[in-house]
């Protein structure tokens, strides 16, 4: 039995809690129902630390007692689970921390397409109902070349629905070292087989040459699929069969060929210095049937699955009453087409879409942020913290380009008489949380990732989470 069990009648009662939060400020607008969850989940660890033999400190219902530690647990109790963070972990497009990020003209028009009436399926020429998709299918062909355009809610989907349409109950030839885990633990042979497609693997993981394709074709193959290898490389010893050629085989057996990008971009990066990745347009001028790739990644935009291609297949793929499942709503469609009107201009969408304005922006521009956060620390990190600006490497991130960095500056800390693994999870649980990574007994704060008016958020994050490790720890 607990030695501290003597302590358990001391803990306050629901009702008192309540009425003492009832003149805080802090709570105030917090309803009823959820301050007394609250307060009873906040009551429950108190007993259970008791029960556990933990010291749980006074327990008056005061500043002296648990008042202030009440308090906090139901304020962040009732804070809003999604919320912004600062990402100064150097990954542009950080899965974890929401993808791309948009302009601030494209989040203008989702806060039109959300607060008024649209046009979504309202054609305004005839007054008859129309296509959401005619909103965006003409400037995705005008971009890649495409004779024709769908979008649906994700790479993954779009995928999906392109198996399921064209070779459901066929063959889908592959090689068979392009079958990818896309992420989450899905894998091309999963997405395949859920489209009624059967999977055909042809070549050996690090070779494949077209005469495995010649081989495994049949009357029962229904696409030859290639799937870029986006987020992992096969290097040393390989060879894949090009798109002209693969092209080739499909169109002599009129057999469509379908390229998964994922990732996707309508910019060459390779100015950037970046290793050069396929572009969507260089894959629709080969002469690939149906294209698919990602919305939220290189392209810089929402989360959204776009198929382009040959009309004939994309019309087929538009009728599969699957397209009723996995369409974009307005939110989507609005924001897609903001960004790609940026592209309309490349230099244009360099400058403004954030994604690309990261990858192109410059070190020493970079090195201007770094300074700044160190200028307005120095003085409170004193005696406490080491601060210096060192050279990094960033990451594109999102499951592209897996072997490549961008140079950038980070704001490295470290101390000999505070734990930064201590420092790392402070800052996480700051009202707006900074997202760091520890390297080397360092925190970096990678400043690529970093926008200009956020600095002043790490800044404090730090004189907050500095505070709170002088109070715990008792020093000064």
């Amino acid at each position: 039995m607990s030695t501290k069990s003597h302590l358990l009648p001391l803990i306050p009662n629901v009702n008192d809690c309540l009425n003492i939060l009832a003149t805080i400020p802090e709570v105030q607008g917090i309803p009823r129902d959820r301050m007394k969850k609250l307060v009873r989940q906040f009551l429950a660890q108190i007993r259970k630390s008791i029960q556990a033999d933990n010291d749980p400190g006074p327990l008056t219902l005061d500043e002296d007692g648990i008042l202030p530690r009440l308090t906090q647990y139901v304020c962040d109790g009732h804070q809003y689970h999604f919320r912004k963070v600062v990402n100064a972990t150097g990954v542009i497009i950080h899965t974890n921390l929401g993808r791309s990020l948009l302009p601030e003209a494209t989040m203008e028009s989702l806060f039109v397409a959300g607060s008024r009436y649209s046009n979504l399926e309202f054609d305004l020429a005839t007054g008859k109902r129309g296509s959401r998709y005619s909103h965006i299918e003409d400037i995705l062909c005008e971009l890649t070349g495409a004779e024709a355009a769908l979008v649906v809610n994700n790479n993954a989907a779009a995928v999906l629905i392109v198996l399921e349409t064209l070779a459901k109950g066929k063959e889908a030839i592959v090689s068979r070292g392009q079958l990818v885990e896309i992420g989450g633990s899905f894998r091309i042979p999963d997405v395949m087989a859920r489209s009624g497609a059967t999977l055909v693997e042809v070549g050996a993981t690090n070779r494949t040459h077209l005469a495995d394709y010649q081989n495994a074709l049949s009357q029962d193959t229904g696409v030859l699929l290639k799937v870029h290898c986006s987020n992992y490389r096969i290097i040393g010893f390989t060879s894949e069969v090009s798109n002209d050629a693969l092209v080739a085989l499909g169109h002599e057996f009129d057999i469509p060929v379908v390229e998964d990008l994922g990732s996707g971009s309508l910019i060459d990066l390779s100015r950037f210095g970046l290793e050069k990745e396929p572009t969507v347009q260089e894959a629709v001028s080969s002469g690939v049937d149906v294209v698919t790739f990602s919305g939220d990644k290189l392209l810089g935009g929402p989360q959204a699955g776009i198929i382009v291609g040959c009309k004939k297949y994309i019309e087929q793929i538009k009728k599969n009453p699957l397209n009723r499942a996995l369409r974009i709503d307005k939110f989507t469609l609005s924001g897609l087409e903001s960004i790609l009107r940026y592209y309309l201009d490349e230099e244009k969408a360099i400058q403004q879409i954030p994604t690309l304005s990261m990858i192109a922006e410059s070190t020493d521009q970079v090195q201007v942020r770094a300074e700044a956060c160190v200028n307005n620390l120095k003085a409170k990190c004193k005696g406490l913290f080491q601060l210096d600006i060192v050279a990094t490497t960033s990451r594109v991130g999102g499951g592209a380009m897996p072997e490549q960095g961008v140079e950038s500056i980070a704001v490295a800390i470290q101390s000999e008489s505070f734990s930064v693994g201590k420092l790392e999870k402070l800052l996480r649980g700051q009202p707006i949380p900074i997202i760091g990574r520890v390297e080397h007994e360092r925190l970096l704060l990678d400043m690529r990732t970093v926008a200009e008016d956020e600095v002043v958020l790490i800044v404090d994050a730090m004189v907050a989470a500095i505070e709170k490790m002088k109070s715990v720890s008792g020093n000064i």
